[in-house]
């Protein structure tokens, strides 16, 4: 049974969903699961870098995803090959996860298996660099991910999500010379932004920077 939240018209909404992503970190803190969730537009790799953590830390660590979605079912796929309890979350017309959603997506993947077996979970939002931003669903950590294809200034056009995010990786760095972008840019205007916020390049082809990401992200 979906459950409905009863939110006064005279109340914001943005703080009735930081509310929400205490009571999700709250609930993940006492089952000990470290959750870590990956912004970035539709192509940047997200999926992909997730994909390539379990696989290489599988043995390590207990995984599971809330891949989140218009239309889930495509990355839900995907990560079921990894053999990860995994939920997909669909947003529908909606261009973002929030808390109350998630908490939902816990509440079925406490159906499929216990939390108290799970070290990570990787909360995958939708492809989108804007409306993610104002929605914290509970996650430790919020992940950017930007590709080097998609030009210098994707990270000046998106300086909200910047400020907010605590990494920053620059996936598909192997592409930068021939799509003619400077990654070193990149993290000049990043750092500009927010000079607190952590940078990494990566490439899920040639296997750069994916390493260092997972031993940040990884609980200790």
């Amino acid at each position: 049974m979906h459950r409905v939240e009863e939110v006064d018209a005279s109340e914001d909404l943005l703080k009735v969903n930081e509310n929400l992503a205490r009571d999700v970190r709250e609930h993940l803190d006492d089952h000990g699961v470290r959750a870590v969730e990956f912004l970035g537009s539709i192509g940047s790799g997200k999926t992909s870098i997730i994909e390539w953590i379990i696989r290489e830390y599988g043995d390590e660590y207990s995984f599971a995803v809330l891949a989140g979605d218009v239309v889930s079912e495509y990355d839900e796929r995907r990560f079921r090959r990894l053999d990860v309890p995994v939920v997909g979350l669909n947003t529908g017309r909606e261009c973002h996860l929030d808390a109350h959603l998630v908490r939902h997506g816990l509440e079925h993947l406490e159906e499929e298996t216990d939390l108290d077996e799970i070290d990570v979970l990787f909360i995958e939002n939708v492809g989108n660099l804007i409306c993610p931003v104002d929605f914290p669903v509970g996650a430790h950590e919020r992940v950017v991910v930007v590709s080097a294809p998609e030009g210098e200034d994707v990270v000046g056009k998106h300086p909200m999500i910047i400020r907010e995010g605590d990494v920053l990786v620059i996936n598909k760095v192997d592409l930068a010379e021939p799509c003619g972008v400077s990654v070193d840019r990149m993290v000049e205007t990043a750092r500009e932004i927010n000079p607190d916020i952590e940078v990494y390049r990566t490439s899920v082809r040639t296997g750069e920077g994916l390493r260092e990401l997972a031993e940040r992200l990884l609980p200790a």
